[in-house]
Formats: C-alpha cells, structure tokens, sequence
C-alpha cells in the first residue's frame, strides 16, 4: 500500500467526498469526463461530479479490486486518518499560520508540520481543519485562515451554541417538571434542577432568562432558546412568571409590576445614597434652627398606620373672617436637587400604597425620621397662611417657612364623631376622645370646607366620591386568603381635607404663576356641561361622568383645571409622597429664600447651599472648621442672614426639560397603583369560583354591550347586552355570576346577569 498523492483520480484511487458535516472515503470504480461512479465505505455505489470531491486524493490502490478488498483498504485508511487527526493541534497550526496568510492550500499548511506529508497525512490535516471551525474554513480548493479577532467571535458563538443546545435540551425537561409541580403544597421543596445545570453556569442562565421574562413577557433576548425550552407547554402570557414562582425563584403573588418600572423595594435601594442622606439630615438640622418658630397648635389627620405625614392645619374665624394655617412637610428645603438622590427619588416618582405593603418614596431615614409631621416633634414646614371670608374668597396667601409642632395626628375615625351633628359620645373610643380634644378648630374647618365645596360646585366642579374598600390579606397552610371588607367610612373628614388641599394647591399655582416661578400643574383644561358639576356617588353616574371626563396632565403651563373648577392647580402638599410635590415646594422655597436674603442684605444670595451638593460640601466645613453658628438677631422668614442658601428656582426652560421623564415616571407608578390592587380583587373571585352570585349595579349599557358595577369592589366588568334582562337601564339592581378570571392579565368575564 502506498501513500503518493493522486492529482487526476481514476479507477482504483482513493477519494474523499463531503457528506453532512463529516468526510467519507471512497473508491473511484469508473472515471466519465465529467462523472465519477464510486464505491464508499458505506458499501454504497453512487455518483458524484469530480468537483465534490475532496483536495486530497490517493493513493491509486489498484483497478478491479474486489468489494473485500475494497472494504479493507477504505477501513484501513480511515483508521489511519483517524489516529493521524488526533495527534494534529488545529489551534497550535493556525498560530503558526494566522497574521501571516488569510488562504492557504492543504499542502503548504501540510508543510508547516512536516517535511514530506503523505497523502494520509494530508488527508489527516484536512480532516482536523474541517472540525476546527472556529479557525478555519474550508473554500474549495483551499483553507481560510482566520484572524485573531474572527476566531474570538466565532469560539464565542460556538461556545454559545453549545451551552444553547444543551441548555434546550435539559432546560425543556425541567421546565416540563416545573409545571407539573406549579400547584404543589406550600412548604413542599421544587424540583431538583438536573446536574447539567451545575457546568458551565446553565442555571444561572435560565434562572436569569425567567426572571427578564417574568417582568417582560415579550421581549425579544434569546427568543430561539425560550421557544424550544416551552415546547409543549401552554402559551400563556406570564408563562414565566408561574415557572420561577414554581422554582422557587420569586415568591407566590410575585409583584413583577415593580420590577418592570425599577422600583427598588423596601429599603435596600437606599443604601447606595447612605452618604448623601447623612449629609442631608445635617443641613436639616442646621436650617431648622434658622427656622422662626411657630406655635400654632395644628392637627394633621392620616390613616391610622400613616408613616408619612405631609400636611397639617389650623383654622380660626376672627371677625367673619376664616384664618388658616397649613403646615406641609419640606424635605425640598434641604433636598439635592440634580444629586444622584434625587434621580433616584425622581425616578420612583411617588410612594405606593399597596394590599401587601407600602413602598415609599422617600428613605425612611429622610421621609419619616426627618421630615415628617408627628406629634410633639419639631419640624421644618412650609406654612400656607391663608385668609378667606365667610364666603370662600381668598383675600391674602403668604407662604412662609416655619418650625412647626404638629400638636395631635389624628386619624377620619376618631374625627368623624367630632364632625358629625351630636358631637361625641361619653364613652368614645380613645381615637375618637383624642379627636374631641380639638373639635372646636375641626368644625371651623369643616365649616369653611364646605363653604368652600359649594363656591367649587357653583363654578362647576366635579366631584367624584367612592367609597374604597380594604383588602385584607391573610396567609394559612393553603395560601394567601384575600377578603374584600367596606373601607373606613367618614365622608365629613374626607371632605375637609380634601376641600382643604385642594385650597393650598389652588393657591399654590395661584402664587407661582403671579410671582414667575416655574411649577408643574395639573391640568384639565376642558369645557364641560354644565349638568355635570355636582358631587356624584351612585356607580352609573359615575361611569358616565368620568367617561367624559378626560385624564389631568402633567404641564409646565398654569392652565385650567375643570374639575376642580380651579384656573390653576400645582401640587404641593404631599412632598413626602410625590416627586411633582417635591419639585414644586423646591421651586417655591428657593424663591422665599432668595427674596429674604435680598431684602436682609441688598443683595443677592451665594450660588450653592444647603440642597446642592456644594452647599452640603461647605456645611461639613463649617461644622469642621467650627465657624461660629448663625446668628439669630434678626426677626423674619429666617433668623440667620448667613444661612447658605439654594440657588435660584429652576427656568421655564430648565423645567420643560424634566417634565417628559418625570410625567413618564408618575405615570408608570400610577400604574402599578391601579393593576396591583385589581389583581388582588380577581384573586378574591378566583376563590370563590364561578357558581356565586354577587350584586352588582348596571352602570353603562348600549346595543351591544353593558356594563355591571360592583360598588363595594369598586369593580367594573362588561359583558354583551344579551347576558342581561332585556329592560335593563342605568342604576337598576342586578346580580352576576364572573368566571374565566386571571389575575395576572387582569381579565374577568361576566358569565350570567339576573335581575335583583
């Protein structure tokens, strides 16, 4: 047997053709001009046109040999090729070759290995640059050979497409096993990942892809892998969700909701910002004592759990003229404004309230250590002090900055007895007996609320009140349980908070826009019918009210808001809670101060102070350097003239340009408002199952469609006008029965009405 090479291959002359990804031996039996008839080591004649063949043929072992032989010779070479391939190193070649040539022949890179290659050899070489992909690639009749930065992508590539096939395969198994095991008994363990998950960090990867996945169902990442990883399973639009849930990834009742806007839970999202929060409380202290003090005994009144406590009031009628004080938290007195902090606050955008728990938006070292209204404690606050007459003018608004003591938080429960006619019982519950203690200033308040209720009613306001209910949650052996209970019901204490904050927002841009000062205001600048001013309850005139109503906006323009019937409204009063608050006081107090120190000095105030990151810088100086403390001879909006002093308010222009983020970001929170507490509802349903009947309230209907409300779920559920009595109208009593529910999609159906 010899081993020369064959340029012309004729019967008898060993050649290798491609088949799939491998090549295959063969025996030339017939050479035509432009066919070849072979015999393979598959023991299979066929023909092939010379231009498949491999560039190595040979060696010639003889025409008219038979199949035995022919059998033995083709084994013989191939087992030859095979140990002659194991032995070459693709990779220590092409670092020989590559830099050097980008194309080569099958014999010069048989030269850079050995002085005098055989055929078998060559054919080795070939065989070992056919599987070594990654380096080079076979162009008949030569080898390209690739450069450094080529093979980096393609092994990266090829590792990836290994890693994929494998994760495919073994992944796909498992997340059969997950779902299978999705409804397994609490405190059950889940499915053991398999042992491929342990190399290469598979696990990690999937576990990763159902996470993005479960917050963004439709994303696009790595769509051919999840493909074959569900093949077979439901194709469900939280699919991914319900597989980490049964992984054991996320916990049962996940809120992705929050993860899809990146809203940090808890507070954990805070303590990157440790730093600028101690710098923070610092300036507060210093600038509370520059503070004139206010002795003024204001109430606030928040739920019973309230952390936050943005605002505070007092009111007085000397000589038929209503005196109110507002006190609102003012954390932007000594905010960083454009400080890593802020972005990240401004981001959040407001706080949530949710069945599960509260998020907030500021850290709890800032919102509720620092800043917020409780009882007893002193405070910075931004005082509205309002005078109005006995018929709701407003005849004189000053803003002013003071340290306040909240005298009693109070809560609607205990307020309500103070405000309803018949005052309080004997025996009254403590928060009830704590509310009676200051009933006097709570009628004034209520008195001037609906005094001003009826001006807002007058001028076409529509005013909406639902009652909300409370979800409860409760966990047991089987799950989280939820029940839907009829919210606190004090009608009279919501109205005069909400006349009175209404008031401070209306005055609010009121000031801005008569002083120039940029703020955001919350428009509706519609005209309504006149028959829709008035105060509506009932679910169908609610429905029809709010469907003509459009969505307030978000805008640097002091526009009017129809609703309110107000010309102008910019919120201010909940700073704790809202970035747009937040925002605003910040504008309003950096004109205040800047206004004082002109008219204190004759001049104008120093770049840079207490909410900048320079004038926290130049605190922790003066704190350093022990500069002697500011002074306090001198009456007014602040003691000190050598306080340092926050930069101008922000330009129009300036606060155009923030307004697209910060309406997105209020936008997404507000979402998450609305969808959690809706998922939790359908969950209520789901576990009652379809065969209960509920009221419910027809509140819409038309030819095709109706609309059931129902009031004490404060939820709304369509379905076509032949599920329902043929003489349905608006506000008539129905019942219903709901099904086909999923909680996560948000989707209930109305499955059958019946009239009450």
């Amino acid at each position: 047997m010899t081993a020369a090479k064959v340029h012309f291959p004729s019967e008898g002359c060993l050649v290798e053709f491609m088949q799939g990804n491998s090549p295959v031996p063969a025996i030339v039996l017939e050479a035509r001009n432009d066919r070849l008839r072979l015999y393979s080591i598959a023991k299979r004649e066929l023909t092939l046109s010379p231009s498949r063949l491999l560039p190595w043929s040979g060696p010639f072992l003889g025409a008219g040999l038979s199949r035995q032989r022919m059998d033995e010779a083709l084994e013989a070479h191939r087992a030859l090729r095979d140990a002659a391939a194991a032995g070459i190193s693709a990779l220590e070649l092409w670092e020989l070759a590559q830099g050097e040539i980008s194309r080569a022949s099958i014999e010069w890179l048989a030269g850079l290995l050995w002085t005098e290659a055989d055929i078998d050899r060559e054919a080795a070489l070939g065989h070992a640059l056919l599987s070594a992909k990654a380096y080079f690639r076979f162009s008949p009749p030569d080898f390209e050979v690739f450069d450094r930065a080529t093979v980096e992508k393609r092994l990266a590539e090829a590792e990836s497409n290994r890693l994929r096939e494998v994760a495919a395969a073994a992944g796909a198994r498992f997340f059969h096993k997950l779902w299978e095991a999705r409804n397994r008994k609490r405190g059950e363990a889940p499915p053991e990942p398999p042992e491929e998950f342990a190399a290469d960090g598979l696990g990690d990867r999937l576990k990763a892809m159902l996470l993005a996945r479960a917050v963004e169902p439709e994303q696009s990442d790595e769509a051919a892998l999840w493909k074959a990883l569900v093949k077979g399973l439901p194709d469900l639009p939280h699919l991914a969700l319900v597989l980490a849930e049964s992984w054991g990834l996320v916990p049962e009742h996940y809120n992705f909701l929050l993860d899809r806007i990146g809203y940090g839970r808890g507070e954990d999202w805070a303590r990157d910002f440790a730093g600028e929060c101690g710098a923070l409380a610092r300036a507060a202290e210093l600038f509370a004592g520059c503070l004139e003090p206010d002795d003024t005994p204001y109430v606030s009144v928040d739920a019973a759990d309230a952390a936050d406590r943005d605002d505070a009031l007092h009111v007085e009628l000397k000589d038929g003229v209503f005196l109110l004080r507002a006190a609102l938290a003012c954390p932007a007195a000594v905010w960083p404004f454009g400080g890593p902090l802020d972005k990240a606050v401004q981001k959040r955008a407001s706080s949530l309230y949710l069945p599960e728990g509260n998020e907030h938006m500021l850290p709890s070292s800032i919102g509720r250590a620092l800043f917020s209204l409780d009882e007893g404690l002193p405070r910075p606050a931004l005082v509205f002090a309002l005078r109005l007459s006995e018929q709701g003018e407003l005849l004189q608004a000053a803003p002013e900055l003071r340290l306040v003591r909240v005298a009693a938080n109070l809560d609607p429960a205990g307020c309500e007895p103070a405000l309803a006619d018949g005052g309080q019982e004997a025996n009254a519950a403590p928060p009830a007996a704590k509310a009676a203690l200051h009933t006097l200033m709570l009628r004034k308040a209520l008195a001037l609320a609906r005094i001003l209720r009826r001006a807002r009613l007058a001028a076409g306001a529509v005013i909406t009140e639902r009652r909300d209910p409370e979800l409860s949650l409760t966990e047991d052996e089987d799950g989280v349980y939820v029940d839907i209970v009829p919210g606190p019901h004090a009608p009279l204490t919501h109205m005069l908070v909400e006349e009175m904050m209404v008031l401070c927002n209306g005055t609010a841009a009121a000031w801005g826009r008569e002083h120039a000062v940029p703020l955001f205001y919350r428009t509706q600048n519609v005209a309504l019918p006149r028959e829709f001013a008035g105060v509506w309850s009932e679910p169908h005139d609610l429905a029809r009210v709010i469907r003509s109503l459009p969505p307030a906006t978000l805008e640097c323009e002091a526009r009017r808001h129809a609703g309110l019937a107000l010309e102008a409204y910019a919120m201010v009063t909940s700073p704790l809670r809202r970035y747009t608050d937040l925002f605003n006081q910040g504008q309003i107090i950096r004109f205040l101060l800047q206004e004082e120190y002109k008219r204190g000095t004759g001049g104008t105030a120093r770049a840079g102070g207490v909410n900048s990151a320079e004038g926290v810088e130049k605190i922790e100086k003066t704190e350093e350097t022990g500069d002697p403390a500011p002074s306090a001879d001198r009456p007014g909006l602040l003691r000190a003239q050598d306080v340092l002093l926050p930069g101008p308010p922000l330009s129009r222009e300036e606060t155009l340009a923030l307004l697209p983020l910060i309406s997105a970001r209020a936008e997404a929170a507000g979402q998450v408002q609305r969808l959690r507490p809706r998922y939790w509802k359908l969950l209520f349903f789901c576990r009652h199952g379809d065969k209960k009947w509920w009221d419910a309230v027809v509140a819409e209907e038309n030819e095709n469609f109706a609309v059931a409300a129902l009031p004490w779920a404060q939820l709304m559920v369509r379905g076509r006008r032949r599920q329902f009595d043929e003489k349905i109208y608006p506000g008539m009593r129905i019942k219903v029965r709901l099904g086909k529910i999923n909680p996560l999609t948000g989707e209930i159906q109305l499955l059958e009405s019946t009239e009450a």
